[in-house]
């Protein structure tokens, strides 16, 4: 069995966690390396406790970038790190790369020497997804809005977007601070970055080139739920569909890709949560759609996502090693 041989940069924090999960169960990769200064030295399971037993790896200061049998690196690293960190080690040319940052998801910061990163979500992008070598995998908030917001956009249908949204705690990342806090986040509800969130530049980018002008335009108000895992946004826009044109529409767009589900029933986060799947719902009420999109924030909207562009890189089925048991209740 063809086993690819992959590292991942910054493995100590969530969606590093994830990542090393996921590729532990994939049938085609094998992890040389888990790169972590701050744990540097530490078996995994020490870190990621319910490793414990399913793996032997340790934590390593600095990967082994020059390993010849090394095919693949995903990179976990904080915002602004990816890049310093591919300047300053050179990679083979053979090594492909997977950055979960968003250091080079836009258009005008998207190369590196004469490589290209390529937007790396699939509904998008899938045919460019599996010629890439440099792969930039889109934020958390970025890919639920931009499922809601795509079959809209292919058909130029698209102007003024309001959105909402709420993400579990984990989408802080694991470092703490006051409001990633127990005492702060439980039974408790907060706005955060109203109308200046990060993601609304590269959700507007691919809006825009796929509907051919720059019309869509997406109003962002994100909120931090009290809750872990997950992402529930909300996407208000003005259209002459009915409801069942519309749900025709987005599983017309959807119907080859396998893990995006769309009805006109209500759906829910615990759907989701622990797969890399993503549900639509789609409601009408005179000139407006309201379409609500879930997704697990550290899987289709990090890792599991990362590993569905991995798969497409290398040739294997979309779905493999994301077949995934929901929490449900």
């Amino acid at each position: 069995m063809q086993k690819i041989k992959v590292g991942v940069i910054a493995g100590a924090g969530y969606t590093g966690g994830e990542l090393v999960r996921l590729l532990l169960n994939h049938d085609h990769a094998e992890i040389l390396f888990v790169q972590s200064r701050s744990q540097a030295g530490k078996p995994i399971h020490q870190v990621h406790l319910d490793l414990l037993g399913t793996t032997s790896l340790t934590f390593t200061a600095e990967p082994d970038l020059q390993n010849p049998n090394l095919d693949a690196i995903f990179m976990a690293l904080p915002y602004g790190e990816a890049k310093e960190f591919l300047e300053k080690n050179k990679l083979p040319a053979k090594v492909r790369v997977i950055d979960l940052s968003h250091d080079f998801r836009l258009k005008s910061n998207c190369t590196l020497g004469d490589r290209k990163f390529i937007y790396g979500l699939p509904e998008l992008n899938r045919e460019a997804i599996k010629k890439a070598t440099l792969i930039a995998n889109p934020g958390c908030f970025a890919t639920a809005i931009q499922l809601a917001l795509l079959p809209l956009a292919r058909e130029k249908k698209l102007g003024e977007v309001a959105v909402t949204g709420v993400t579990g705690s984990t989408g802080a990342g694991q470092k703490l601070t006051e409001t990633s806090q127990f005492s702060y986040r439980s039974n408790n509800i907060s706005a955060y970055k109203t109308l200046s969130h990060q993601h609304v530049f590269e959700i507007e980018e691919s809006l825009q080139s796929l509907q051919g002008n720059e019309l869509a335009k997406v109003s962002f108000i994100p909120w931090r739920g009290d809750f872990t895992r997950g992402i529930f946004v909300s996407a208000q826009v003005t259209s002459s569909l009915t409801k069942n044109q519309a749900i025709e529409l987005y599983r017309s767009y959807y119907e080859s890709h396998q893990f995006i589900s769309v009805t006109g029933d209500a759906i829910n986060l615990k759907a989701v949560v622990n797969t890399n799947r993503a549900l639509i719902e789609i409601n009408q009420a005179g000139s407006k759609l309201a379409i609500h999109v879930v997704i697990d924030n550290l899987l289709k909207g990090a890792s599991g996502q990362a590993v569905q562009n991995f798969n497409l890189m290398f040739g294997f089925a979309e779905d493999m090693g994301l077949k995934l048991k929901g929490v449900v209740f």
